[in-house]
Formats: structure tokens, sequence, C-alpha cells
């Protein structure tokens, strides 16, 4: 039986961020977007919805919701102070419009101001995968595809490139530290005396799985060699940015462990007969604009059928078979 604290969704590091916590944050994706801001320690919170029925002008797209005659003037809104953005919303038209009405307003969208204000509101984002697997065939359109689309936008109007303050979910390295600190918080309320050494993460996607599990075995490797040369407990935090240095995580985070394995496994996005020629699956990047291509780090340490497999493998690797 898996317990709440054993499962990390891609905005469960956000509960760390608490330098935001305070501020009045827009919040956007589908589901009880509030509720879980909340439950990770906002206590100010805004929702596009909120927004559009406090500005009825600015969603302008579906003719059907434009106002039939002029509202009052908006009063007693909030300034809203950074942004949330946890997955796809369902009406892309509108949060692409409204969240750059934020931007370019500095969080006032019924103000006019003169110049548009850079560096903009600080913006952490979850889940950034291009595509993901359902029922069809083909792989459908996923948060990452929005997050192109409001950097598009953006540098578009502005001629200024979108920058994010956090970036969350894999293959953040921020995501694999977390995972790793509740990974040995368990093992200590098990009573577990031998350190942690191997990390094995599961995953169907060689563009976010595997890319983030290589990644975070890269940033292991660095951090080991940072010590063993300048005696430190921490690396550079220049060389892998919103790692557990900015998240206040505990100094010795990644002392004990060696090494992050990624398997892939063939259930998902990547199907191991699939028609796709191996060379063009290998140099189009799926992945963030923030996270440069490097093709060894979509390739699996292991290959297998699906889960079930994976576990094996991984107690077979650690002689727990």
């Amino acid at each position: 039986q898996v317990s709440p604290e054993q499962v990390i969704l891609s905005h469960s590091p956000l509960q760390l961020f608490s330098q935001f916590h305070q501020r009045c944050m827009l919040v956007d994706g589908q589901g009880p977007v509030e509720e879980n801001a909340r439950n990770l320690g906002f206590k100010h919170v805004v929702t596009i919805e909120a927004l559009r029925k406090a500005y009825p002008l600015l969603d302008m797209v579906d003719l059907s919701r434009r106002p039939k005659e002029l509202p009052p003037p908006t009063t007693g809104f909030p300034t809203i102070e950074g942004i949330i953005l946890f997955g796809e919303p369902v009406r892309w038209e509108t949060s692409l419009q409204l969240i750059t009405d934020v931007l370019l307003s500095n969080g006032n969208p019924g103000a006019e101001l003169q110049d548009v204000p850079y560096p903009h509101l600080p913006i952490l984002a979850c889940n950034m995968d291009l595509l993901w697997m359902a029922e069809a065939k083909m792989p459908r359109l996923g948060h990452g595809t929005f997050l192109l689309c409001l950097e598009s936008i953006y540098k578009k109007v502005t001629g200024r490139e979108l920058k994010y303050e956090a970036l969350l979910g894999k293959p953040s390295t921020v995501t694999y530290c977390y995972a790793q600190y509740l990974i040995q918080q368990q093992a200590e309320k098990q009573g577990w005396k031998a350190p942690i050494r191997h990390l094995y993460a599961v995953g169907d996607n060689p563009m976010s799985d595997v890319y983030g599990a290589n990644l975070y075995n890269n940033y292991l490797k660095s951090a080991q060699q940072n010590q063993v040369q300048a005696g430190l407990k921490r690396i550079p935090q220049a060389a892998y940015p919103q790692t557990e240095v900015s998240l206040g995580l505990r100094s010795d985070c990644n002392n004990s462990v060696e090494s992050c394995q990624s398997i892939l496994v063939c259930t998902g996005v990547y199907r191991h007969n699939s028609d796709v020629p191996k060379k063009t699956a290998g140099t189009v990047f799926h992945g963030h604009r923030d996270f440069c291509f490097d093709p060894s780090l979509v390739e699996a340490s292991y290959v297998v059928q699906d889960v079930d497999h994976a576990v094996q493998l991984a107690f077979k690797k650690e002689n727990w078979s």
C-alpha cells in the first residue's frame, strides 16, 4: 500500500517554495487547482475563472462569452504577484490571453502601462511533457505544448524571452532531488540502516522520464566529483540550478546516493516495435526549451516491457531476488 507522502506529483516540490506562499498567485490548469495550491502552502490564490469574471472584457475569443453590455470598472481585485501553471487548461485561448495580460500589466490587467515590465512576474511551471499517451493511437498534446505557445506569444509580443522562476516535474533536476529526499525520509521511517546507493527511475517517455533520470545521474556524478575535489558537501549552484541548495533541503541529500538508473518501459509514448526510424526519433527533441538536447540523455540504461519487469530488474540489480 502506497501512502500519500510517497506519491510525488509534478507540483509536489512547490511546497518548498515558501518565498511565494504569501504572495497573490494566479493559478492555471484543470481540476481543483485552487485547493491544490492551498494544500501546497499558498495562502492567496486567484483562478483564471475568477480573473475572467473580474475583467470580463479580457476574454474575447468566444463570441458567446463576450459581455452584451459594457461592464462597470473593476475595483478591489488584488494585484497578482506570481503565476503557477499546474497543467494544460481546457480553454487554451482564455488562459493564454489572460496570462499574457497579467504579465504585460505587471499583475494589474485593468491598468494601462506605458512600458512592458521586464523582468516579468515570477512563473512556476509544472509538467513539461510536450506529448502524452492516452487511448488514441497517436500521442496527445501536453502542458509542454501549452508552455511553448505561451513562450512564443510572449516573445512575439514583447521581443523578449519568457523566463521561469522554476520548472517542476520531469525532467527537472529539482523533482528528482525532491523524490530522493522523500525516499530517504521513508527509509528512515522504516528503520533502514544501510544508506541508499542507487535509484531507479521507471518511465515510458524518453524525452522526459529517461532524460530526467540521466540528467539527475549526471548531477549526482558532478556532486561526487566536487565533494572529492573540494571537500564540499554541496556542488556549485550554477552547474544545476533549482537543486536542493535553492530549495533548502538537507545538505546530505545526495551524500549517499551514487547513481540514478533510467528504465524505459514499452507501454506508453515509447513503443519498442515502433515504425518510426530511431535516427529520426533521436534528433527531434521534444523537451522543454530550457533543457539543451544531448542525445545520450535519451538513451535508457535499460529497456523492458512493462513496470513489473522494471521492478524485477531493480530487485535483481540490488540482489533482492
